[in-house]
């Protein structure tokens, strides 16, 4: 069964390479901790016919009423759920995935969220100032940009989105919000274009500013880091792990877990023996990252800074 692609707005990145990864054969089970519109998944589903199962779970319920409609043709072999990836684990043991054969986490935005102005992703957005992927989420970018001290946020854009001029544009900020709280993420974009020394050509000077208050709002980093080890936990010896990553913070985090779990010990160096009990879980398969080719990137300009790496689990 091969679905039409044509019809839907998100093109899967890297998508070839996250099925050679993964290799879905036969009755095998996945979990696609970051379902979006379900290209990736929709994918597996057709290499694992006819009795594969996948196992879906996005946060976003506008991603996952996408999904639900590009998956319906797979039937009961996707089991779809609103949920964070970072308690897959739970999830998987809920709905029979224990032991699967592959986890997939493919990060970042979709071209879903960006293209809807109400959620306040994109800084050409005259929609509310938002970004929760989640819309239960309790903190919005608005209630970061026009409530935190200015401490905090210029700690939030230097760390999350790694600006060079964070101080300058926090400071910024905090002066503007007094009399005129910023409402829309364009007003912001314009904003921050206006406070920015540095202009890097092709860029748009709050790009940094925007993923800063994405990853802080929707606490990206820290749920990337709990939902790798549950993934872990789920998967079977010889089952793989892909995830894909679009700025340098979130891959150093895979990068890291994936150094980390594929070690005997990880006792600091100078100790003279080891003390952790420490035991490698992890074979990691991509010794470089995978990136998408030149004629994926003109086809998905989105796909550019994508990289993907894989590890496979082995055997305690």
């Amino acid at each position: 069964m091969r679905t039409s692609e044509s019809r839907w707005p998100h093109e899967p990145v890297l998508l070839e390479q996250v099925v050679a990864a993964l290799q879905p054969a036969g009755a095998g089970r996945f979990v696609d901790g970051t379902l979006g519109s379900g290209g990736h998944a929709a994918r597996i589903l057709e290499r694992t016919a006819p009795d594969g199962r996948l196992l879906g779970m996005d946060v976003d319920p506008a991603a996952l009423a996408v999904a639900r409609e590009r998956l319906a043709p797979f039937g009961d072999r996707a089991v779809l759920v609103r949920a964070n990836f970072a308690i897959c684990d739970d999830v998987a043991r809920e709905h029979g995935f224990l032991d699967c054969d592959g986890v997939l986490f493919d990060l970042g935005l979709s071209s879903l969220q960006l293209a809807d102005d109400s959620r306040g992703f994109s800084f050409r957005s005259e929609g509310p100032l938002d970004m929760r992927a989640d819309p239960e989420l309790d903190v919005t970018a608005a209630d970061l940009v026009n409530g935190a001290n200015e401490r905090v946020l210029a700690r939030i854009l230097a760390e999350y989105g790694e600006e060079p001029e964070a101080r300058r544009v926090a400071a910024a900020i905090a002066r503007r919000r007094t009399t005129r709280p910023f409402k829309t993420a364009a007003d912001l974009g314009r904003f921050v274009a206006g406070v920015k020394q540095q202009r890097p050509r092709g860029v748009d000077p709050s790009t940094r500013v925007f993923q800063a208050l994405r990853i802080a709002v929707n606490h990206e980093l820290e749920n990337l880091g709990t939902g790798l080890s549950a993934a872990l936990r789920i998967l079977r010896p010889g089952g793989r792990l892909a995830v894909i990553s679009f700025h340098s913070l979130e891959d150093r985090v895979v990068k890291t877990f994936m150094a980390r779990e594929s070690r005997d010990c990880i006792c600091p160096p100078h100790l003279p023996t080891c003390v952790c009990g420490h035991r490698a879980g992890l074979r990691i398969v991509t010794r470089r990252p995978v990136r998408p080719d030149a004629a994926e990137v003109e086809r998905n300009p989105r796909a550019r800074s994508a990289v993907l790496r894989v590890a496979e689990k082995i055997a305690s």
